[in-house]
């Protein structure tokens, strides 16, 4: 184990890449489970897990590295700037890239159809969360956080 870990500390991307996929897997699967009782789509799951590999892992590795080179340090100023960066470019841009990419790989017609249904839902609450979160010390913000993904994801 402590291999493992000693290789994801020394390769940050590749943790990235599999934390994302990962992540995104275990939502969908979690998501079903809670909401449909006949039995787990491994398509759908393999769907979502494909959107967070290549695009959400690979997109927000680069754009945290350089959000902290545009405004490096820990100083309220820096994250506050971060903050706002991340929820007026980064925000916007993972959902569409979300919805539009889920759509693609279940080849709707109109890959843009539940974009237009969910964005502005999805980004609401994302900017509610995220502000709550910022308000809370680690400790509540993470326990909270997983809450709430695993509560509001099934009614977006």
């Amino acid at each position: 184990m402590n291999r493992a870990w000693a290789v994801f500390k020394a390769h940050p991307y590749i943790s990235n890449v599999l934390g994302y996929t990962t992540l995104f897997a275990s939502a969908d699967l979690i998501q079903q489970r809670v909401l449909d009782s006949a039995g787990i789509n491994w398509c759908q799951t393999a769907r979502v897990a494909t959107v967070g590999f290549c695009f959400h892992a690979n997109f927000n590795y680069h754009w945290l590295r350089g959000l902290e080179r545009m405004l490096p340090g820990g100083s309220v100023k820096a994250v506050m700037g971060k903050v706002v960066a991340d929820q007026l470019i980064a925000a916007p841009l993972t959902i569409s890239a979300f919805y539009i990419g889920l759509s693609l790989l279940e080849n709707k017609e109109d890959p843009l159809e539940d974009w237009k249904q969910k964005f502005w839902t999805s980004y609401k609450v994302q900017l509610t969360v995220d502000y709550n979160l910022f308000l809370m010390p680690c400790k509540t913000s993470l326990c909270l956080s997983i809450y709430l993904i695993i509560l509001l994801w099934p009614s977006l």
